[in-house]
């Protein structure tokens, strides 16, 4: 019962993210709200279900974006495998590990969805892209992870309560 807390919190972040933070634009990039919340999750202590969040916000991103579904499931899958990994390094900085895991992710994930749009449609010129679209994303992203990973912390909390972690 306690993993489908996944569906609400998912929708309602993919809900945000197409109505509010797509609105929220610097230049030409906005923040990834979807990518955040599978971050903030991955890096609660306890959590054991990140790999299905990402899965979950992949489709549901996938869903009602235009970017090609590849992207979006390759930048949530290693936005994971990055958060993972960085919490058994620094496991006692969390916020530390959400900046870091954020800058890096939202890069790669706004790469990705480049790279996959260039392929599929029209090629892109990458200098404008990256100085008008990946780099204002990436520092919106970064901005939202810290109430982001607030929240999220509260619901891992509430979902996963202390005496319960092993």
């Amino acid at each position: 019962m306690r993993d489908l807390v996944a569906f609400p919190v998912l929708l309602l972040s993919v809900l945000l993210q197409s109505a509010v933070m797509s609105q929220v634009k610097l230049l030409a990039g906005y923040a990834d709200l979807t990518l955040v919340v599978v971050i903030a999750w991955a890096l609660q202590d306890g959590v054991r279900t990140a790999w299905h969040w990402a899965l979950v916000a992949s489709a549901m991103t996938a869903f009602l974006s235009g970017v090609p579904w590849m992207a979006v499931f390759a930048g949530n899958l290693l936005a994971v495998f990055l958060a993972q990994a960085l919490q058994r390094r620094i496991w006692q900085a969390p916020f530390l590990a959400m900046f870091v895991v954020t800058f890096f992710s939202a890069i790669l994930s706004q790469i990705f969805a480049y790279l996959a749009l260039s392929l599929l449609s029209a090629p892109l010129p990458f200098r404008e892209s990256f100085g008008l679209v990946i780099l204002p994303s990436v520092l919106l992203s970064l901005l939202a992870g810290i109430p982001v990973y607030l929240i999220v912390r509260d619901i891992a909390r509430w979902v996963y309560p202390s005496e319960e972690v092993e």
